[in-house]
């Protein structure tokens, strides 16, 4: 009993501040982006980032903190597909929108070269068709769920081992579940993969623009660091954050799969870290730009 209490008190100290930081940063860029002169892609990819945070915090991490005070009959079919549904639509909005946020912001500082002009000047247009494509995409990718998914009041006691689920979840062919694991691999590879590409190559910059410094100081010039350099380190900042979520949160899963006796304790560990990165980023954000 003391330790549901106490995974209750840390999804509602996980959850309300996480939402309430996404939803915060979401309107200070909104307003930044309409009421500023300089409409900049980057405050529209932090704003669907945050977006994305809000409604997995919102559809993983307030269920959750239901069903660990014993309210695991709350939901119907209907909503619980739902629920389920969007979680798992805006886990992968999460990833992707990370991975294009830190390749556009390298972009944002390459210096000036003829082929990356033509990047950097591209409309906002072109910005919000990929938000739509990885809207398109998640939502395909997760389609299985709706015909796998029932709510708990709908099943017996029997099949309901873990009493704090709201959701079961209908086994599924094997053949269904290999097409599915091998879309989502592939999806989550090539964004890690684009990260890292972008992450190196930004690392490499600010480690030049370091040594430039370096020797502006020496030679007593005054210097100010612009903008873009200033946004790019907050967003290394955010990809460490988000690679340590990740990679964490694969390794516990993996083990937990390997193992057969699962505890209490370690299962709510890999719970928590499923909404570590949502509910962190904004926090890392507002630090950085106060």
């Amino acid at each position: 009993m003391a330790l549901i209490i106490i995974k209750g008190i840390i999804f509602i100290f996980i959850t309300g501040p996480g939402i309430m930081g996404n939803i915060f940063v979401f309107i200070t860029y909104m307003c930044i982006f309409f009421q500023g002169t300089e409409k900049k892609s980057i405050y529209l990819i932090l704003m669907h980032l945050a977006f994305a945070n809000t409604i997995l915090l919102f559809f993983k991490g307030i269920p959750k903190t239901i069903a660990t005070f014993g309210l695991i009959s709350f939901l119907n079919d209907g909503v619980c597909k739902t629920v389920v549904y969007l979680e798992r639509v805006a886990r992968g909005l999460t990833v992707c929108t990370t991975s294009f946020l830190t390749v556009v912001q390298a972009i944002t500082i390459i210096p000036s070269a003829p082929g990356w002009a033509k990047l950097k000047s591209r409309s906002k247009w072109h910005i919000f068709c990929f938000f739509l494509f990885f809207w398109i995409f998640n939502s395909l990718l997760s389609m299985n769920l709706l015909y796998y998914i029932q709510s708990i009041s709908s099943i017996n006691s029997s099949q309901n081992s873990d009493n704090n689920r709201y959701c079961y979840f209908i086994p599924e062919s094997q053949k269904v579940t290999r097409i599915f694991l091998i879309l989502m691999g592939i999806r989550d590879a090539l964004c890690q993969c684009l990260t890292g590409w972008a992450s190196v190559y930004m690392v490499f910059l600010l480690h030049k623009h370091h040594k430039h410094v370096l020797y502006l100081q020496n030679s007593k010039i005054l210097y100010r660091t612009p903008p873009e350099i200033r946004a790019a380190q907050s967003v290394l900042l955010l990809m460490l954050c988000f690679l340590f979520f990740y990679w964490t949160d694969c390794i516990f899963s993996l083990y937990f799969n390997s193992s057969f006796d699962n505890n209490f304790i370690e299962l709510n560990i890999l719970e928590i870290l499923n909404l570590g990165y949502a509910s962190l980023s904004p926090f890392v954000l507002i630090h950085r730009h106060g």
